[in-house]
């Protein structure tokens, strides 16, 4: 007699669905490597031709937006359709936006935030540097030793400000975790560590009352903690992709702002050469600022998510 607290063999057509999903995944990635391999390999491209007969991964992609029927067996994918698609780079994407439900925080109104999600954020291969980057939440243990020994470096901490201890570090860490208007983010090319950076929500965020935000609006700190991993080819890498990032992690993101410190004269270079529009100059309490601002059309109608041969040289941020 067969024990009945064990498991049988699946049912035939369990395992014909399950292989048909996994066949479905595969074609749709594979189609999208062929779209990414095309417009990488020619940046100036606007838009690629799919022939062919029907297909799911065809049928998918149309259903998403990504591809658009022109014909009875033709299929074209835009440059802004494709880098505009979380597929591809966000390993938790979200095809539709959630419902906004407004709360209150302080005096101020806003959509209720999502809590950041742990582990991996965004994946991308670097062309030009031959290496993958990724975008990571940071963990207030792990990536500890890197954030202290970042934050207490002379170079870093001329612009933050935020020397300490461990102790003081871990603390700083947990406390953005615990908050759901920020993300602290670790970068790695090939899972090197070289980098920190915190997203923030614009509408809860100390920047607010020196504009008029969006509901939608995102901002970004930025250091480079390894010298290993300055320079153009790796800045236009982590900074177009974190860029690219944000726009992708809520479609209704429309605009980017940042405010460097008035005399962190490279960093507010490399904003301007990479798409951003300074604003105005305004005073926090602890510096005085130029308000920077990355318009979503901007970036996917100027190509800002790669370098190209038009735009000027970029140099390395703190």
């Amino acid at each position: 007699m067969n024990d009945p607290n064990t498991p049988g063999p699946a049912p035939a057509n369990a395992c014909a669905q399950a292989v048909h999903r996994f066949d479905e995944t595969a074609s749709v990635q594979a189609l999208l490597a062929v779209c990414e391999a095309a417009f990488t390999q020619a940046p100036g491209l606007k838009q690629l031709s799919l022939t062919g007969p029907l297909s799911t991964a065809v049928t998918t992609l149309s259903c998403e937006g990504l591809l658009r029927q022109s014909g009875q067996d033709l299929f074209i994918c835009t440059a802004q359709a494709f880098w505009q698609s979380p597929r591809p780079w966000l390993p938790k994407a979200s095809f539709v936006a959630p419902p906004v439900e407004f709360v209150t925080t302080g005096e101020t109104r806003h959509p209720l935030r999502p809590m950041p999600s742990s582990g991996l954020l965004y994946r991308r291969f670097i062309p030009w540097l031959g290496q993958t980057l990724t975008f990571e939440i940071a963990d207030a243990d792990r990536d500890l030793p890197a954030f202290n020994r970042w934050m207490n470096s002379p170079r870093v901490a001329e612009f933050w400000e935020e020397q300490g201890s461990l102790e003081r570090h871990h603390a700083y860490l947990q406390t953005l975790l615990d908050d759901s208007h920020a993300q602290p983010v670790i970068g790695r090319f090939d899972g090197v560590a070289f980098g920190y950076f915190e997203t923030y929500w614009a509408k809860e965020d100390r920047i607010a009352p020196f504009y008029q935000p969006h509901d939608f609006d995102r901002g970004l700190h930025l250091l480079v903690g390894e010298e290993a991993f300055r320079g153009k080819a790796f800045y236009t890498a982590w900074f177009s992709s974190l860029c690219h990032y944000l726009f992708l992690d809520d479609p209704r993101t429309q605009r980017i702002v940042c405010e460097p410190r008035h005399d962190n004269h490279r960093q507010i270079a490399n904003f301007e050469r990479s798409g951003f529009t300074g604003v105005k100059h305004f005073d926090f309490p602890h510096k005085r600022a130029l308000l920077v601002m990355l318009s979503r059309e901007r970036f996917f109608e100027d190509r800002l998510y790669q370098p190209l041969d038009n735009h000027p040289h970029q140099e390395s941020t703190t």
